[in-house]
């Protein structure tokens, strides 16, 4: 209890003090999701992730005046500035219930940091570049002494393993086969971190849209497809479900496993190359 007052608090401060752009919060990704039809089919092509050795961390973000850099990793925090670097233990966010806020708040022997992340649009005062999070930052001595504010922009890392073709071996459990799919391929698709999107195979139709990416949360958002008709939809409508469906992933062996709160394994994918 003490801990949702805490974030109560630290989230009215935050928007009575911070001025940014419009508000883009996480749930208004699934409610963009369409039916809308594409022109073309697009040919499938192997592209080499940008981010070729990352660093370990899950998000990252920046600020100006004074510059800054934010780095969370799974088992530490690190806070980078001109003339002094913080770093910290890893510690699990306090989560608002009514908004997409989470509140990280770490105390050592050293010092004491508060990093609030606010999914709300934000753009950086020198560059103009654009980012989907608000990220505003405390720290000061444990021993007292001036809080430091710090305001920035930040953005969470998609997992690199997620950039591969994907093909679908399981639904709901079960093997699937061309012959689930009209005689046709199963469902495939690329997913492409570099730009959050991916496109593929339905099982009768082509299909593009884009990802929704946090630590540990994987949704497939803005669906859009081509509108065939074969003599068997019951499958391909499946898997698109499913796939809407699904909010986590696992990646082991080479096989991509998509489930929601409510059910495991609706979709497993084997990675080809």
């Amino acid at each position: 209890m003490r801990n949702i007052l805490l974030l109560s608090c630290a989230v009215f401060l935050f928007f009575g003090c911070v001025e940014k752009k419009k508000q883009d919060p996480a749930d208004a990704e699934a409610s963009q999701e369409t039916t809308d039809s594409i022109q073309e089919k697009e040919p499938v092509r192997k592209m080499e992730p940008l981010a070729m050795t990352p660093d370990g961390s899950y998000f990252k973000a920046t600020g100006t005046e004074p510059f800054w850099g934010l780095k969370i990793l799974e088992n530490r925090v690190q806070l980078n500035m001109m003339e002094d670097t913080i770093i910290t233990p890893h510690t699990a966010p306090i989560k608002a219930q009514d908004s997409n806020i989470s509140m990280y708040r770490i105390q050592t022997e050293a010092v004491h940091l508060d990093v609030i992340i606010a999914h709300k649009e934000c753009t950086n005062a020198m560059s103009g570049e654009k980012s989907p999070y608000t990220v505003t930052i405390a720290y000061k001595s444990t021993g007292g002494g001036e809080t430091h504010a710090l305001e920035g922009c930040g953005t969470y890392v998609t997992d690199y393993r997620l950039h591969d073709i994907w093909v679908l071996e399981k639904m709901d459990g079960k093997m699937v086969s061309k012959d689930d799919f009209n005689g046709k391929d199963v469902p495939n698709m690329e997913i492409n971190i570099n730009n959050n999107r991916f496109s593929g195979f339905s099982g009768c139709n082509r299909m593009t849209g884009g990802l929704f990416f946090e630590r540990d949360v994987l949704r497939f958002t803005q669906m859009a497809g081509t509108k065939m008709a074969c003599p068997s939809m019951d499958k391909e409508s499946e898997f698109l479900k499913n796939l809407q469906a699904s909010t986590k992933y696992a990646i082991t062996d080479n096989r991509l496993s998509l489930s929601n709160g409510s059910q495991e394994n609706l979709l497993v994918f084997k990675k080809i190359d």
